[in-house]
């Protein structure tokens, strides 16, 4: 699993049980060869005549996945999706589940699939525990669509945060994929908030475009994180069918002015941007980083990525993700890519003499677990 030669205290760090603090549901149902590519693609199909097997993600799918489906490494994609409907979409997640070594799985609950597993079927099928991540858009989006006034919407949209958050290790927004943060930094006045309400009430079905109603949003969600002692996830770069990137100058303004309130603020996915992450994680004491979707889908890069949030972000604000969304094999490959690549770079440092063996299995501790049990208090 490993690329390098380690001393024994810093591999057994690297192969130690991860937290993958950020993920969702895989699919339990049996897909088909259009319905895998298609979740493989995360935008969209290939264009006629190509396929997603001839991405990053896609060869690293035939060499690191099919070892643990019994097949050689390499499998041509027409025998890995047969050996993968031969054994059944159950076998097939609890292999690549448990394969992952993740001892929890925090799991984002927004997954509108329904065949997708639920937190607790992804920790039984991983071996492992399972905790709620609370998307604080979806919770907008059911009171949009029963509230009958604005006063009732920004009254329940407080109580609903509020009483999914009790169930949950800590919240999530996409708002960053929403409209790139491109916000006034400041709460906006309850009248203002009314007004955008009684418009957002009238066309409940409608994703959620309104600046004034955003800003409410995630000030909600800030608060009830302050009142529980909740982190909050922010998407900020590599999102698969989102709108905008979060705009670096514009997260580094938000975390300014949440810093008083003392809650931490995860940024998540931030390739291509990782290195401005990894900047805004070194100024600012309440923001952390992962590297998240860029490990299973740019196989290739990813050992460039983690060295370089190790050059700047504080070690005990960095975190691991897989991202796992839809396949099991995003789970499994998150977290080979991500030991994989802490292992080159933690081996470059040991041969340079910069690093000890101490230190170097003192941050793989860190960022591979015990970070995120600290944060999330696990």
């Amino acid at each position: 699993m490993l690329p390098v030669d380690l001393p024994g205290t810093v591999r057994d760090a690297l192969l130690a049980p991860l937290v993958d603090h950020h993920c969702h549901g895989v699919r339990r149902d049996d897909l088909s060869r259009a319905q895998f590519e298609l979740l493989a693609g995360g935008g969209g199909p290939a264009p006629p005549g190509t396929t997603h097997f001839d991405t990053p993600f896609g060869v690293a799918v035939r060499r690191w996945c099919a070892p643990l489906l019994d097949l050689e490494p390499h499998a041509p994609p027409a025998v890995y999706l047969a050996r993968r409907a031969e054994l059944g979409a159950a076998e097939v997640n609890r292999r690549l589940l448990a394969g992952a070594g993740v001892v929890a799985f925090l799991v984002d609950s927004a997954e509108e699939d329904l065949e997708a597993l639920t937190a607790g079927e992804m920790g039984r099928h991983g071996g492992a525990a399972a905790d709620e991540l609370v998307r604080v858009e979806q919770i907008e989006r059911d009171v949009a669509a029963t509230a009958q006034l604005a006063v009732d919407y920004l009254d329940t949209l407080g109580e609903e945060l509020g009483a999914r958050a009790a169930r949950a290790v800590g919240l999530k927004t996409v708002i960053g994929s929403l409209c790139g943060l491109d916000l006034d930094p400041d709460r906006p006045s309850r009248g203002a908030v009314i007004a955008a309400a009684n418009r957002r009430l009238a066309d409940p079905k409608e994703p959620l475009t309104d600046p004034v109603l955003l800003c409410h949003l995630l000030w909600s969600a800030i608060d009830v994180a302050r009142e529980r002692g909740l982190p909050v996830q922010f998407h900020s770069g590599f999102a698969p069918g989102a709108r905008h990137r979060a705009d670096p100058a514009r997260m580094s303004a938000f975390a300014g002015a949440l810093q008083p309130l003392g809650v931490p603020l995860i940024l998540l996915h931030p390739y291509p941007f990782h290195r401005q992450a990894a900047h805004l994680a070194a100024i600012h004491p309440h923001v952390y980083v992962d590297a998240g979707l860029a490990l299973p889908h740019g196989a290739a890069a990813a050992a460039r990525v983690i060295d370089e949030l190790l050059e700047l972000a504080p070690f005990h604000k960095q975190l691991f993700s897989s991202g796992c969304r839809g396949l099991a094999e995003t789970g499994y490959l998150g977290a080979l890519s991500y030991r994989r690549a802490l292992a080159g770079a933690l081996a470059a440092r040991l041969a340079a003499g910069e690093w000890n063996a101490s230190d170097a299995a003192r941050v793989a501790h860190m960022i591979g677990s015990g970070n995120a049990r600290r944060i999330y208090r696990l």
